[in-house]
């Protein structure tokens, strides 16, 4: 009988101080081992980093800094740690997130990074359910059907997720050899894409000329539109604000949101470097400021002359 290899996966999720890797710390590792995707072990622990922990994150994890103070340092539990998920791929929900948290813990501790592979999974459920507005872990394991146990909690959230993932990973391959098998058709579908491109630009003419309508009822002073199937359709009026950077700046960082309120346009940054309006020196301070490096592929469709 020929003997199946083995293929062995470690679910992963961890719980931080911070959402900045390069500042913050975890405070909780989880790993769940699988086994050509079944549950064989599992490994948590509590982390005690000797770090004040972002009042916007315990809101999150419910972790305190009273709740570490018996936790095993770092450098006692980090060894552990590596020794249980060996050189095996790592699975996690917006892996990168949880990847570059242990790859900075290991570049500070033992001066080499980590090599391990990642799957992320948010990635693969966005490609199953491209219809689905939400790629968060709570519609992964909603859609699947997993009951969990303490969200939010590292196990807890590596634990379902392992249960969700096989189920996942099985649909994003059946899809990817799908994929794989329609490229010799690429032609035809080209048009056909082509086709649905043009019905979709005249369905948002015609959705756009139907709100037009709506916003000129309602500000005659109709009333909310109730139909006998239970939808409505009603009008709101929201107001938005600017502020002033300078004086929320300290109050963001004081919060733990300022990466959230404030997003770095990385385009206009690439730009700023690649062209000529700053100095080299000045470019060579921002370039010693990358994190991370990544990569996007899209395909360009031009439209044919017209004479």
């Amino acid at each position: 009988m020929e003997q199946i290899e083995k293929e062995i996966e470690i679910v992963i999720d961890v719980e931080t101080t911070g959402l900045d890797y390069t500042k913050e710390r975890i405070i909780e590792f989880a790993g769940v081992k699988l086994e050509n995707g079944v549950i064989v072990d599992k490994f948590e622990t509590l982390i005690n980093p000797h770090q004040h922990i972002r009042k916007s994150s315990q809101a999150v994890h419910g972790i305190s800094e009273e709740m570490l103070e018996g936790a095993p340092e770092e450098e006692e539990i980090y060894p552990k740690i590596f020794e249980f998920i060996g050189d095996h791929t790592l699975v996690a929900h917006n892996a990168i997130f949880d990847f570059s948290f242990l790859n900075r813990a290991s570049k500070r501790l033992y001066q080499k990074p980590l090599t391990n592979k990642y799957v992320d999974t948010q990635f693969m459920f966005k490609e199953v359910y491209p219809h689905i507005e939400s790629c968060g872990l709570g519609s992964l394991i909603e859609c699947y059907g997993v009951e969990c146990e303490a969200r939010h909690r590292a196990m807890g959230d590596a634990y379902c997720l392992a249960k969700a993932y096989p189920m996942l990973r099985n649909q994003y391959f059946q899809k990817y050899d799908w994929q794989l098998s329609q490229i010799h058709n690429v032609d035809y579908l080209f048009e056909r894409y082509l086709r649905i491109q043009q019905a979709i630009s005249v369905m948002q003419g015609e959705i756009q000329d139907l709100r037009s309508i709506f916003k000129i009822y309602f500000e005659r002073g109709g009333e909310d539109v109730v139909l006998p199937t239970g939808e409505t359709l009603a009008y709101h009026s929201k107001k938005t604000f600017s502020y002033d950077f300078n004086q929320i700046k300290d109050v963001l960082e004081e919060a733990g949101v300022l990466p959230k309120a404030v997003r770095l346009n990385n385009a206009f940054i690439d730009r700023l470097v690649a062209g000529n309006a700053l100095d080299e020196e000045t470019k060579d301070k921002i370039k010693s400021a990358r994190i991370e490096i990544s990569e996007s592929k899209s395909f360009q469709v031009t439209k044919a002359d017209k004479k």
